[in-house]
This record gives structure tokens, C-alpha cells and sequence, in this order.
């Protein structure tokens, strides 16, 4: 399938499902899962007008699963293992919709908060989930001579615009006032594998990194000359 036709068909609805990846499918009724909490969460805060569209396609998909040509061919969306029976991934999809519909209709949002599944973590912080996972995975000690040199790394082979936004999303994070078990909890999440440098806590760490991140983003001062 054609990049374009899945998108128009199955975009948003991967969306949804990707939340789903390591959490349980456990919606009921009148009751809405950790993931499709976070999806909402963060769909409601940065792209609202999606969560009509991903009701739509996934009420068009529960009620017109792909039939034996259309899997053939491939022209299809293949839901990922929810952990659920297949017999009752049609249902599932149908509830979803539901509470989507709800969401958008009765203007029911989660309230804003520090993200909750490994799908929000890096659909809220995706410039940070690069540069952790990226720069601060178990090779790192192999690849660089410390956390410094990495900063510095990363400094000179990436553009300053998305540096900025790198800066932007650690002051995102700092500003959540998490304990400092959350801000580890947060960089494991995130795709970091190395402690960060003595003594430093991760919370002092990722505040150092942001600092130093800002001063290497200025352009040169000019000569009042």
C-alpha cells in the first residue's frame, strides 16, 4: 500500500494502536485504558482535530475488516498483538471509537500531566527520546570519552533549530517538578542506558545538559563596531 492511501485510511488509527504497544487493552464500557488515556492526553494537546479522524477510521475499520484479497494483496492495515484474541479485536476497535466519539462529543479531556505510557513519553518529548537514545545508550562509554563529550557530539552534528527544540523539550520536562525517581524513570523511558555523571542526580544532569545546550544554540555576538 501506497504511503498516501495508508495515511488517508489507517494514519490515525496506528496512532492509536502504537499507544497500545506494552500496555494492556483492558478498556471496558464505561471506562477508558491507560493508553488510550495517554493518546487522548496528548492528541487533545497538541493535534485535537485528530481524534475525530482516528474515531472515524476505526469504526470504518471494525466494521469492514480486510477480507481474504485485501490481505492477499496487502492492502490492509495488520493490527499488532494487543494481547488480545482476534475474535475480539473487531469489538475492541468498535469500543475504542466509542469512547473517542465521547471524548470529542462531551469535550472530556485527561487532565494535563506527566506522561504515563512509553508511546507518550516519546510522542510528547521526540527531540529528547533521539538525543538520549542516540547519545546515551549502553555503547555510549565505548563511543565517547564522557557524558560531556557526547553533549558536544551531538552540538556539532546537528542543526541549531533542532537543538532548540531539544532545549525547549527539557525545560518541558524539568518543569513537571518530578521526584528525582521520576526523572530517571523518565530518561530510561526515553531511551538513556547510562547513569548519568557523578554526583549528579538525573534531574541536575538533564539542567545542566539543557544550559549547555542554550549557550551552544547562540549565534556569536556581533562587533558593536
Amino acid at each position: 500500500m501506497k504511503p498516501l492511501e495508508h495515511d488517508h485510511r489507517y494514519g490515525e488509527l496506528d496512532q492509536v494502536i502504537r499507544a497500545y504497544l506494552g500496555q494492556s487493552a483492558d478498556d471496558g464500557a464505561e471506562q477508558r485504558s491507560a493508553a488510550l488515556d495517554s493518546y487522548l492526553r496528548h492528541t487533545w494537546h497538541t493535534r485535537p482535530w485528530a481524534v475525530a479522524v482516528a474515531e472515524q477510521q476505526l469504526r470504518e475499520y471494525s466494521r469492514n475488516p480486510p477480507g481474504r484479497l485485501r490481505q492477499r494483496l496487502g492492502e490492509f492495515y495488520p493490527v499488532p498483538d494487543v494481547g488480545l484474541p482476534d475474535t475480539e479485536i473487531q469489538g475492541w476497535l468498535l469500543q475504542l471509537a466509542d469512547h473517542l466519539k465521547h471524548s470529542v462529543e462531551a469535550g472530556e479531556v485527561p487532565p494535563t500531566a506527566a506522561p504515563a505510557t512509553h508511546w507518550e513519553w516519546h510522542a510528547r518529548f521526540p527531540e529528547l527520546g533521539q538525543f538520549l537514545g542516540g547519545w546515551f545508550s549502553q555503547d555510549m562509554p565505548d563511543e565517547f570519552e564522557d557524558h560531556e563529550a557526547a553533549v558536544e557530539d551531538y552540538l556539532a552534528g546537528t542543526d541549531s533549530a533542532l537543538t532548540a527544540r531539544l532545549v525547549g523539550e527539557l525545560h518541558e520536562l524539568r518543569a513537571l517538578g518530578l521526584e528525582e525517581s521520576d526523572y530517571a524513570l523518565a530518561t530510561g523511558e526515553l531511551g538513556m542506558e547510562v547513569d548519568p555523571p557523578a554526583p549528579c542526580t538525573p534531574g541536575a544532569w538533564l539542567a545542566l545538559v539543557a544550559d549547555r545546550l542554550a549557550r551552544g544554540t547562540e549565534e556569536p555576538a556581533r562587533d558593536a563596531g
